[in-house]
């Protein structure tokens, strides 16, 4: 069986699979969803950028799907955040962005938290600030 790629013009990519039998070849032809990784960059920036305090995670605010995403929602109610003012993306809804804001950040993990356009980190090291009060004062001097 070979397979190759070629390009396709509806932002995915076909994939090409060719066996050949003693009746002669099939070839079978299979559209791939992919996003462009600059088209997930963009959007990662363009969300980053235009809100205050955001949050990557897996789940939603009301209904985190990881334990750690979870843990960093408590870390923002702790720090008098409300969860509705938070923006959250879901990145187990896109896989340009589940994959694309670990580039971006440069970091391998997820959940990840912004505020004004600036990475703060996963949980962990959200954990640490709120643990000696660096989260929220970052999160006051974010608002003023």
């Amino acid at each position: 069986m070979i397979i190759g790629k070629k390009p396709h013009d509806h932002g995915g990519q076909r994939q090409f699979a060719r066996a050949g039998g003693p009746e002669g070849e099939i070839i079978v032809a299979l559209t791939l969803k992919a996003y462009d990784m600059s088209d997930a960059q963009q959007r990662i920036d363009e969300l980053v950028k235009s809100n205050e305090v955001l949050l990557f995670m897996k789940g939603t605010a009301s209904f985190p799907q990881c334990g750690f995403s979870g843990r960093a929602i408590q870390i923002l109610k702790a720090c008098g955040v409300d969860p509705k003012s938070v923006k959250t993306v879901n990145v187990l809804e896109d896989d340009g962005i589940r994959q694309g804001i670990k580039e971006y950040s440069q970091w391998p993990t997820i959940p990840q938290l912004y505020v004004k356009g600036e990475f703060i980190g996963g949980s962990d090291i959200m954990m640490e600030m709120y643990e000696s009060g660096e989260l929220a004062q970052a999160l006051a001097a974010k608002a003023a």
